[in-house]
């Protein structure tokens, strides 16, 4: 039986990277699309917008662990 072949942690690192990305556009279109709706629940609207915090602060961690600062 063949084994499956493996990403690397860069490359399993990139991959999140690009899924991380996708789903923060799709809530930021998600959270748009409610406020042009005019009648936004904001208990929903509220938790959207965590979710996409949560989102951009892994992206951020993911980001500077496969382009870490380097300070001489």
């Amino acid at each position: 039986m063949k084994t499956p072949p493996t990403m690397s942690h860069n490359e399993l690192l990139r991959y999140e990277l690009q899924i991380f990305r996708q789903d923060h556009r799709d809530l930021d279109e998600a959270i748009q699309a409610l406020q042009d709706a005019g009648r936004v629940d904001m208990l929903t609207l509220q938790r959207l917008k965590r979710r996409k915090l949560a989102l951009k602060d892994k992206i951020a961690r993911i980001s500077s662990d496969l382009n870490p600062d380097i300070i001489a």
